[in-house]
């Protein structure tokens, strides 16, 4: 995916398949410059992710994001509660 392109990005949106919100956070660190921004969309998920033991592995998957990117000393991440929730990671 990154190619010749590694750190030559300002912005990433991601609104994809939820399952892969995880690999893609690793992905979008590769493409951004250092200060470069990654936004996730649909992180609150309905309130789903606030379920103890989820049935669904997009929810599984979103609680794993938000847990990462909670822990994560590469960004400096933001949880934007309107809608369904975005997450504003900035690449440190």
């Amino acid at each position: 995916m990154a190619g010749d392109q590694q750190g030559s990005f300002d912005l990433v949106f991601i609104d994809a398949d939820k399952a892969n919100y995880p690999t893609y956070l690793e992905r979008s660190l590769t493409l951004l410059r250092e200060g470069g921004l990654a936004v996730f969309d649909n992180v609150l998920w309905s309130g789903r992710v606030l379920e103890a033991n989820p049935d669904s592995a997009d929810t599984r998957a979103i609680q794993r994001l938000n847990q990462a990117l909670k822990a994560d000393e590469r960004v400096d991440y933001s949880l934007v509660p309107i809608g369904d929730g975005m997450s504003l990671c900035r690449k440190r």
